[in-house]
């Protein structure tokens, strides 16, 4: 049977907008812990948004680990090995025991961090108690990633999203009862939005608790038997988990390694560049969200050996996010200003971020579609390739070129500042987009390589 790429992308759709809430409500209870904690100081608003720098990239490294579930699972589902999906969601549950131990531990001495950064003692303190606060629930967020990407491996991508969106009214309960101290709770200021959230991870584990027992997990036969750790499963996830982890710290960390850098330029470009990160978020949601979708759907044909439906899915999703990518830039050019006053009324501060803007506006095309791209390559189980590409077009080109773009060392008397970092930026992911995308090319036009990565 042909299929067509109108019924593929339809597919990948209806795969992906739960993915596109889950992650909407994920940043919704973000927002909300900014939010309250700035009504209740400017010094907590600074704490939970410095705990959030360091919280974000190190938990999405490490589980970014087990999101080698889904690809391994879909391809698995692909060849109707169900029995095997149960075996590799096991063995995945034992590196959360590791992952989850290496989290808290990074989060316990966040203090050695923020004393690097020459931070406002209070805002330090708020910070790394914010994260101490966290850490109560990491065991929980790790167990619960890892069976989330299993729930999208088999294809299930809404529970995932109902379970996300409940949490964020819950999220906004508790953090009104243990920031401001009310029904008996103590006072706790941006500390409160910690412990909050680690509640909330609990919570959400009990949920996922209850999809599990859905007929499409038991046939997996999860908790049929008890088994012990298997190396060589164990060193197969690792061997296509970490450097997803790794492309996505490479990714996040450097936005908050910037972040840290213009904090140095003065309060008008931190705000500015923090509104426009805010809003090339928004806009990046979808195109992630589809990338995760276009890898489950890929890996299901990879699984099925039917390659062509593998190749079919790729370029229909990468054609789709140019379109997108097109929209979305006329649409930030147009309404720059009007998307801009919704977060200030400094004349100053929307001068900056609306250029921003416009630096958006160009690279939506490079950040759309190396979003899908990768998402298609994790499909394939080829996650190493843009690891190393992250690292060079982030690392070595984007933060160092960034640094020297904002110094007055080009045009002496003009220093260009955020605009030098934004522009460093264009530049390193244009590199890490058309890289990925050449890569993308080669490999889904090559059997061989293709059949050698789905025997890892």
């Amino acid at each position: 049977m042909t299929i067509k790429p109108a019924n593929e992308l339809k597919t990948v759709l209806q795969l992906g907008w739960p993915m596109v809430l889950t992650q909407l409500f994920i940043m919704g209870m973000g927002f909300v812990d900014t939010a309250m904690a700035g009504r209740y100081g400017a010094t907590d608003l600074a704490g939970v948004s410095l705990g959030g720098s360091v919280l974000w990239p190190f938990m999405m490294m490490l589980t970014g680990i087990t999101m080698a579930l889904t690809p391994i699972i879909s391809q698995l589902r692909g060849r109707k090995q169900l029995l095997q999906v149960g075996h590799q969601i096991r063995q995945g549950l034992w590196i959360c025991l590791t992952t989850s131990a290496m989290l808290i531990l990074i989060l316990s001495n966040a203090d050695a961090i923020y004393a690097l950064t020459g931070l406002e003692a209070e805002v330090a303190r708020v910070a790394a108690d914010y994260l101490a606060a966290v850490a109560w629930g990491i065991p929980a967020l790790i167990f619960y990633v890892a069976l989330r990407h299993a729930c999208e491996g088999l294809g299930h991508t809404r529970p995932p999203m109902i379970i996300a969106g409940s949490m964020l009214p819950v999220n906004v309960v508790l953090n009104y009862g243990l920031i401001y101290g009310h029904w008996g709770l103590p006072e706790l200021g941006g500390v409160g939005c910690g412990y909050a959230t680690a509640i909330i991870f609990w919570l959400q584990l009990a949920l996922m608790m209850v999809v599990i027992k859905r007929p499409y997990f038991k046939a997996t036969g999860l908790f049929e038997r008890f088994e012990w750790p298997v190396a060589g499963t164990i060193k197969s996830i690792f061997r296509i988990g970490t450097p997803i982890g790794l492309v996505i710290f490479l990714e996040m960390a450097v936005f908050s390694v910037i972040a840290f850098l213009i904090a140095r330029l003065g309060v008008e470009q931190v705000a500015a560049n923090a509104i426009a990160g805010n809003i090339n978020w928004l806009t990046y949601v979808i195109p992630m969200s589809l990338g995760a979708a276009a890898s489950i759907r890929v890996g299901y044909h990879v699984g099925a050996n039917d390659l062509v439906a593998a190749r079919l899915t790729a370029v229909t999703v990468y054609k789709f996010s140019i379109g997108y990518a097109l929209v979305v830039s006329v649409l930030l050019v147009l309404l720059r200003y009007h998307l801009v006053s919704i977060y200030t009324v400094d004349p100053a501060v929307m001068k900056i971020a609306a250029t921003l803007l416009l630096f958006i506006a160009v690279y939506q095309i490079v950040d759309d579609s190396q979003a899908v791209t990768v998402g298609a390559l994790r499909g394939y189980k080829d996650t190493q390739f843009p690891m190393y590409i992250s690292l060079v077009g982030y690392w070595f080109i984007a933060v160092p070129l960034g640094w020297f773009l904002s110094q007055e060392l080009l045009l002496p008397g003009l220093a260009p500042g955020v605009y030098g970092y934004w522009t460093a930026l264009t530049v390193g992911l244009s590199l890490v987009a058309i890289s990925v995308g050449l890569r993308l090319w080669y490999l889904s036009t090559h059997d061989k390589k293709i059949l050698q990565l789905a025997a890892t």
